[in-house]
């Protein structure tokens, strides 16, 4: 609420007054074609005094719309629900009820969090995103709407007024990542993706530069200006070539590394996981903030990941399956995205997601089930190599590239087959798959909401299924099962199922 003003549950909240400057400057950027039409529009009539004025009106009147769109919002903290009421013109107002909101989420952009400010959202999990925000607000009367929803979410009374609620019980560290590991973590975080986005300005903008930038003889005829000669460049020794070779090569390594490590370091500085009476909360981010709370109740399953090369040193993450997967912040709460197993376990216990027995042995699944569609392939190949040295006049050893394709697709199929294992006991399921992406998914079968059995035409020839297992918030599957036991574990895990109330297993506690 705003300090300034007193609260009025007829009228409703008001957004912090300090939240229009922010609204304003991290607005500025959407003003920049706005001012230049404007700018352009007043060179025309030859008067260019009148430039600052027009910058200066434009800026005004953008100032002047978010204090009416301020002025005019109001949100309400009733009995069951959370109203908000907006528009300047067309006013609209949603009422979100405490029992069906999943996530509130504060965040702290750099700017807001310098003003003690944050961005106050509400999720219900309906695969829309956030169904309502308050921007902005103080951070503590942000804390105290979280933990009023969780309040009147587990059916206590409390005063109207969010600042009688505020959180109070201690929380007590579970996970927390150094600058160094969060640096660590950066590193084995290897991405390119700076370089496919500057490329793409580049194609986008070059109509910006004064000559093409894709030109190479452009690019020849300036080093030929400075007394390099096309001789000289291919009279370089092949020493030299390789030189070059090598320091391209290190540079796009190197872009990578520093690109990995900057985004890294922007989203998971001062990670910091929390165990309190409520659930878990997760604090992370340098310039950006977040503050997210997950009840325990809500974690449906968990996914322990690793790659080839982490996995060497004993670095894996953890993720829990939530309600709220479709929220558009990310599909999965990250719980520990870089940690040892033996910080992980604890945390997947807290949670109530027990790690796998090492003494019962994971089910391999039959090799036929991954090297069928290998087969299948054979033919379209052998087709193909025989249509271009018929009609293309490629040669037989030309045409035989095309056997690379089966191969390339067996040694793939063969390391899945080889990471792929299953495993079920009394609680839980496990499934582990992937070679590069390594996971490890662990389900407690009171949790699962439907189990379906998927046979296609050659699996059904192999007596072989693929068990869909229906978990809310994302699916677990269980491939290359022998028919009788896909029979088996279904009706196992059924009979569990059956005997949950989950009107009673969903609800906040």
């Amino acid at each position: 609420m705003n300090d300034s003003v007193p609260i009025d549950e007829v009228d409703g909240r008001r957004l912090h007054v300090s939240g229009l400057l922010v609204g304003f400057v991290t607005g500025l950027p959407q003003l920049i074609f706005p001012i230049f039409a404007a700018i352009f529009g007043v060179r025309e009539t030859q008067n260019p005094q009148l430039i600052p004025v027009i910058i200066v009106v434009v800026l005004l009147i953008s100032l002047f719309f978010r204090w009416l769109a301020w002025m005019r919002f109001r949100y309400h903290v009733g009995d069951h629900d959370i109203r908000v009421e907006k528009g300047i013109l067309n006013r609209t107002a949603r009422s979100i009820p405490y029992d069906r909101i999943q996530d509130v989420t504060i965040e702290q952009k750099l700017l807001p969090r310098l003003m003690g400010l944050g961005e106050v959202k509400f999720e219900t999990g309906g695969g829309d995103g956030d169904d309502a925000k308050l921007s902005f607000v103080t951070v503590d009367e942000a804390n105290c709407l979280r933990e009023l929803v969780r309040s009147r979410k587990a059916g206590v009374t409390v005063a109207t007024d969010a600042v009688d609620v505020a959180e109070k019980p201690a929380a007590a560290l579970i996970f927390a990542m150094d600058g160094q590991r969060v640096f660590i973590f950066g590193l084995y975080s290897f991405s390119l993706v700076i370089i496919a986005v500057l490329g793409g300005v580049a194609q986008q903008f070059d109509f910006l530069l004064p000559f093409d930038f894709w030109d190479f003889k452009h690019w020849i005829g300036l080093a030929e200006e400075r007394g390099v000669s096309v001789d000289n460049i291919n009279g370089v020794g092949i020493a030299a070539q390789l030189l070059l070779a090598f320091g391209a090569f290190a540079s796009l390594i190197f872009i990578g590394l520093a690109t990995g490590v900057v985004r890294t370091l922007l989203r998971d500085y001062g990670f910091r996981l929390d165990r309190t009476p409520k659930g878990f909360r997760r604090r992370r981010g340098l310039f950006t903030l977040t503050d997210v709370v997950m009840p325990t109740h809500r974690v449906q399953a968990a996914v322990v990941e690793t790659g080839p090369f982490r996995k060497r040193r004993g670095w894996h993450s953890l993720k829990f399956v939530s309600l709220a997967q479709d929220s558009k912040e990310e599909s999965n709460y990250v719980a520990a995205p870089f940690a040892t197993l033996e910080e992980i376990w604890p945390i997947a216990d807290a949670a109530m997601v027990a790690g796998a027995d090492s003494a019962v042995p994971f089910r391999k699944g039959r090799a036929s089930w991954w090297f069928s569609g290998v087969i299948l392939v054979l033919p379209f190949v052998l087709l193909g190599i025989a249509a271009l040295t018929l009609f293309a006049d490629a040669s037989l050893v030309q045409a035989a590239g095309l056997l690379l394709l089966p191969i390339v697709l067996g040694m793939l199929r063969w390391l899945e087959w080889r990471q792929y294992g299953d495993q079920i006991d009394a609680r839980q399921i496990y499934v582990r798959q992937g070679w590069w992406r390594q996971q490890l998914t662990i389900a407690p079968q009171v949790k699962i909401q439907s189990a379906e059995i998927v046979q296609g035409p050659i699996a059904r020839r192999l007596g072989l299924a693929a068990m869909n297992l229906g978990v809310a918030g994302g699916t677990l599957e269980m491939i290359a099962l022998p028919l009788p036991i896909a029979h088996a574990i279904r009706d196992t895990v059924m009979a569990k199922v059956a005997a949950v109330d989950y009107s009673a297993i969903n609800q906040s506690h």
